[in-house]
Formats: structure tokens, sequence, C-alpha cells
């Protein structure tokens, strides 16, 4: 259909918008290659001087890892603290980002509906700049509360467009197009991810010269971004619906679609705008109050918890040292193989989600998880013993990488979306992106003290935790593809004990929070 077509003008725009969600993966893979580096920078400011030589051979530095044996006598006396102090702070320059989205996350819809989409994005790109530029200068300086200062910051932004970029890309995108453009924002991510990876080779930028560059470039596709927002139409949906500006809407509408006629458009957009009119809002207090709302919610927030709590951060943030614990000498080489096999199913999940079900997905990839994770812990216990154990341990990350792309990576943010109506969406996404980015926290924070004290029992840990949330999404998680939106409503009565009629608590699905799914 002509209305369908890509323009250039959707093409720029769509592109311009995932600009802020490759900095989202940027900021979070950035921080794992120069890790030695910057923990014997840490350890130089906050420990002991070092001598030049010690400085440059980071790996003389102690670098907290999976380690696969306990030397008892050792363990037998008191911690040094001073490692403790270097490990806190190191621990808290990677998980201190995900405070930030935290913190953020409850306001990138507020910022869009207050300033505009573009608008949005161009003052959350302020908070990019400012953290980039923090992290740059953090070798002149006390570098463990500049790089943590910075990484709040950043995390403050990605949190915004975290919320900010699809709905942007949901809103201006023709309605059989919103499934594959939407996909984009999570494709830019890992994206983001692998490239912090290559160029943070230490013969690029993740040596003790230029580690500082490296965490400073994720101000270079904020300046791009910046730049090309002003050739980008507003959201026509925005125009309309939130500021009635029609004639506006229809221009804006004419440069997407590349002049065609957006009448079809229109009646969409002002049926939209009559349901959402017509329909309550719902606060956040009542959707776990209410009870046609509050199995929803806690199902939602339990698909967020298993995406976060599965293990996958843990490999993202610490895949170098664990790289290193299985034995591979170039360690940073297998965590950029990580970043590709994350970026390839990632693409393939796009085509995976349109044909098979989100439940049925959902469970093949926790379950696949559930077999790696085992497998990683045998790979890393019998180590020691058999030096071929540390392939068992690698392909098991890559695997584990690929069945959470299959999976628990994107669909959360699909079944959320599909869970509620316009009424409480908002409030529902809100809570989902808060609860999703505190677990984020929580095992970027925590994941290296249980790491080492848990050793190569570590992953043990996190099948336990896989297999719990297997049996959960097995009894108590609908399936929602191909379903309407009250036969979800009613799947979830009858789960409750309640009648399968009643009350509708689902209506037709304009746009999807996170990943979209046309």
């Amino acid at each position: 259909m002509t209305e369908d077509k890509f323009t250039g003008t959707l093409l720029l725009a769509v592109f311009t918008a995932v600009l802020g969600s490759f900095q989202f993966g940027y900021n979070l893979g950035v921080i794992n290659a120069p890790q030695k580096i910057i923990v014997a920078h840490y350890r130089h400011l906050l420990v002991v001087p070092l001598d030049e030589d010690e400085l440059h051979n980071s790996t003389k530095i102690h670098m907290p890892t999976l380690q696969p044996t306990i030397n008892y006598e050792e363990a037998e006396t008191d911690p040094d603290p001073s490692t403790a102090v270097v490990t806190m702070f190191w621990s808290l320059s990677v998980s201190i980002f995900a405070v930030g989205g935290m913190i953020a996350s409850f306001f990138g819809g507020w910022l869009g509906d207050k300033l505009g989409r573009i608008k949005g994005m161009l003052a959350a790109n302020s908070l990019s700049l400012i953290g980039a530029i923090l992290m740059a200068i953090a070798k002149f300086g006390p570098s463990h509360i500049l790089i943590i200062s910075g990484r709040f910051i950043s995390g403050l932004y990605c949190g915004l467009v975290s919320g900010l970029v699809p709905m942007y890309i949901g809103e201006i995108s023709p309605t059989s197009l919103r499934g594959a453009l939407g996909t984009l924002h999570q494709l830019a991510i890992v994206t983001g991810i692998l490239v912090s990876q290559v160029i943070g080779l230490d013969f690029i930028l993740g040596n003790d010269d230029m580690w500082p560059v490296l965490l400073g470039l994720s101000g270079a596709p904020a300046v791009l971004q910046c730049l090309l927002l002003f050739f980008c139409p507003e959201s026509p949906r925005y125009l309309y619906i939130k500021l009635g500006e029609e004639n506006k809407a229809k221009m804006n509408l004419k440069r997407l679609r590349g002049g065609c006629d957006p009448t079809k458009d229109m009646t969409e957009m002002k049926k939209e705008k009559e349901e959402a009119s017509s329909e309550k809002k719902v606060s956040m207090i009542q959707l776990f109050t209410m009870a046609s709302y509050r199995q929803p919610i806690l199902v939602a927030l339990m698909l967020h918890m298993a995406q976060q709590f599965s293990g996958i951060n843990g490999i993202f943030y610490y895949s170098t040292s664990i790289f290193y614990t299985a034995g591979v000498e170039q360690p940073v080489y297998a965590t950029i193989g990580v970043g590709v096999v994350n970026t390839i199913f990632t693409v393939i999940s796009v085509f995976l989600v349109e044909k098979a079900g989100r439940r049925s997905l959902f469970l093949v990839g926790l379950s696949g998880m559930l077999v790696c994770a085992i497998a990683m812990t045998v790979g890393l216990v019998l180590l020691n013993r058999f030096s071929w154990m540390s392939y068992v341990s690698m392909i098991a990350i890559f695997l584990f990488v690929s069945f959470f792309e299959i999976g628990p990576g994107p669909i959360p943010w699909f079944m959320v979306a599909e869970f509620f109506s316009q009424g409480p969406r908002p409030a529902a996404i809100a809570i989902a992106a808060f609860c999703n980015w505190t677990c984020n926290f929580i095992v970027a924070l925590s994941f290296q003290y249980i790491a080492d004290f848990c050793g190569p029992y570590v992953f043990a840990l996190f099948a336990v935790i896989l297999l719990g949330f297997t049996l959960f999404t097995f009894f108590k998680v609908p399936e929602t593809k191909g379903k309407s939106f009250e036969e979800i409503a009613a799947e979830f009565r009858k789960r409750r004990g309640g009648s399968p009629t009643g009350p509708k608590t689902a209506v037709e699905l304009e746009y999807l929070g996170a990943k979209e799914n046309a």
C-alpha cells in the first residue's frame, strides 16, 4: 500500500530517534572492556600510589573474578580492606547507571507530553552531553567521583529515552510497519553495546591513555542527534491528540507518508482521541488495589524481574572477567563475540516474535538459559581438572545470550502493553520500567559480591532463579498472540477464579511502549 511505504523523511526520523537507543546501548557496554584499567586508577587514587609500570600493567592490579578454586589458607585471613573499597567503588560505577535510569523512567512520558517528542529528545540530550564530559575528564580529577557522577547522569538520559524513543517511533510509523520499525529500538541498543566493545579494545581506546575518550564518546551520537532532530517532523499523534493542532498534524503526516492522503491516519487518530477521552486514567496505586488490574500488573512485573534476574546483566557487565576466569587469554575478544551474537539474535527475534506466541518463546528462552546456566557452572567448577571445560563455559555464555534475545529480552515489553487498555497503560508501563531498572541496579551492584562469594557456583544461583520464573510463566502467564484484548482480559479473570465474561479491561492496542509488534 502506498500509505505504508518507506519515505526519506520517515527513515531520517527513525534513524535520528534510535541514536538515543544507540547511546543507551553504548553506555551499557562501555564500562566492561576497560575494567582492569579503571580499577587500577581507583586503587591508585584510593589506596596506595602505584609506580608507572604497575599502573600501565593493569594485570598486576586486583580485579575480582569468578575464582574456580579457593586458597583456604588465604581465606582464613582477614580480607584486604583496600580491596573491598576498590570493589565497592567499581560496583557503584557500574550500577549507578541503573539508578539514574530508574529515577528518570517515571518522567519520559511526562517530558514527551510537556515539550513534545522532538523537544523532549533535545532536552534529554543535555544530560547525555554532561555525563559524557564528566567521564571524559575523569583521568584528570578524582576518577571515581567523576565516573560515578557521569554514569548517573547518563543513566538519567537513558531512562528518559527508553520511553521517548519507542513512543516517537510508534507514533510516526504506518500501521503495517510499526512492528518492524519498533524493533529498531532494541537493535540500536545491542548495536551500541557491540560498538562500545569493539572500540574498547586495548589497541584502539581501551588503554591507559585513551580510556577517558572511550567513556566520553557517548556524547558524539548525542551531538549528531541534536543536529538531525531539527529536520525531523513532530509526531502527528502528539500534535492532534495532545495539542489539537489538526492542520499541523496533517502537514507532518504528508511529510512522513510522501505526500499521500492523510485521511486514513487522521480517522485512526480521531478514534484514538475519542477512546482516550472516554476512558479514565488509572493511578499506579489503583493498579494494585483494583481486582481487574492486580493480576495483570503482578504478572507484568514478574516478566520484567525474570528478564533482569535471569543473570543476563551479569554477563553484559562482567563478561570480560568471566572469560578471563574461564581461561581465555584475550577475554575482550570473546566479549565482542557475545555482542555479535546478541545483535544477530535480536534481528532473528524480529521474525520469531511475528510467527510464534509470546508465552511460548518466553518459555523456550527461559528454559534454554536455565540449561546454559547449569553448563556454565559445570564448566567453571571443573576448569582446573579439564582444560577443555573453558570451551563449555564459553559456548554456554554465547547460547545464554541467544536464548535471552529469543524470549526474555524483547517480550516483556510486548506483553505489558497488551495486558492494559489506554487508561491504565501509561501507569503500568511506568511501573514496569521502574521495576526493570530497579532489578538492573540490584544485579549490577550485587553481582560482583555474589561472584566473589559463590565463585564458580554463581550461575547455579541464577539457574535456580530461572527455574522459578519458568514455572511461574508456565502456570500464570497467558498467551496473547492472536487474541483480542477482551480475550486476554477474560483469560486473566479465569486465572483468578472469576467469570471469563465481564467488563473488559483492554481495548485495541495502538502502539507499544518499548518495542513494537504490529
